[in-house]
């Protein structure tokens, strides 16, 4: 994420444990896997040489670090502070999918071990949607999850997907995600509209009219109604500054007339400057 960007990375696992999600290409062709204790241990000794013993954060990549057992992320845990005993948190991507079966007393242990500010690729709160995406779970699996996660004091950041009802989902989308992040409010709201990248099963269904992509308009019209429908504590922060977002705003959502506003102002400069834009969905070869 781009605000780790000074986060030093150590490599835990990596390939995507599911890989079938239909808008991703990340880890295609890449079989999933754990890294060995002695590349780890090593790795952790080169980034010792680098970076200072009382280093605060660390993050444990790649896609999937919780698809390994709380005993080995345990272990991993203890490692990583031998090298750097003042470590407070340990940061890293995870699924709901993978998160699902960790039980309570596992959360519990990861949080006391570190782990925390956990990257969740939520990408929706609507059952259907997440059916469309083929994420591997339902939306009662993610409420159920972000409870055990919330009674584990674990934070955690929502990775969402503007646009990915498309024109069939697109209200229940906006609503349902609001409802989920209202009733778990994450530390973080990070928002990055869908892109359909050549090749992938998302460009097959938008090609045979299954998925219709919504308009640039519309994604921006979205984010201000997904805004303006949460209700969550004012210091979770908005970041809707990725690449692939024509409208870029961010804030914290105690703001949140202001983050409107400022999106209503980019709408606003778009349609005097650059008004072709807004009524087609622009190409992304990237998520």
């Amino acid at each position: 994420h781009p605000l780790e960007a000074n986060t030093p990375i150590l490599e835990i696992t990596y390939g995507c444990s599911w890989n079938k999600c239909v808008f991703c290409n990340m880890y295609k062709g890449v079989t999933f896997g754990a890294s060995p204790m002695e590349h780890i241990e090593e790795d952790l000794q080169e980034l010792s040489s680098v970076y200072p013993r009382n280093l605060r954060k660390i993050t444990v990549a790649n896609g999937d670090p919780f698809a390994l057992s709380t005993k080995r992320l345990l272990e991993i845990s203890n490692l990583i502070r031998n090298y750097f005993p003042k470590i407070s948190v340990i940061s890293c991507q995870a699924s709901i999918r993978n998160l699902m079966h960790k039980k309570q007393e596992e959360l519990d242990q990861l949080y006391e071990a570190m782990y925390d500010d956990i990257y969740i690729g939520l990408e929706s709160g609507c059952d259907d949607v997440l059916k469309l995406l083929n994420k591997g779970y339902g939306a009662n699996q993610a409420y159920e999850t972000l409870e055990k996660l919330q009674k584990s004091k674990m934070k955690y950041i929502a990775l969402l997907m503007g646009g990915a009802g498309g024109k069939q989902y697109r209200e229940e989308h906006v609503r349902d995600t609001a409802k989920i992040l209202s009733t778990y409010p994450p530390k973080m709201v990070s928002i990055i509209t869908t892109g359909i990248a050549t090749g992938i099963k998302l460009a097959e269904m938008r090609d045979n009219g299954e998925f219709v992509q919504l308009t640039e308009r519309e994604i921006i019209e979205d984010e201000m109604a997904l805004i303006d429908a949460l209700d969550v504590p004012g210091q979770v922060y908005f970041f809707g500054h990725h690449q692939n977002n024509v409208a870029r705003v961010s804030g914290h959502l105690k703001n949140k007339q202001e983050l409107i506003e400022g999106f209503r102002q980019k709408l606003h400069d778009f349609e005097i400057n650059k008004p072709e834009i807004l009524d087609i969905s622009l190409s992304r070869e990237y998520l």
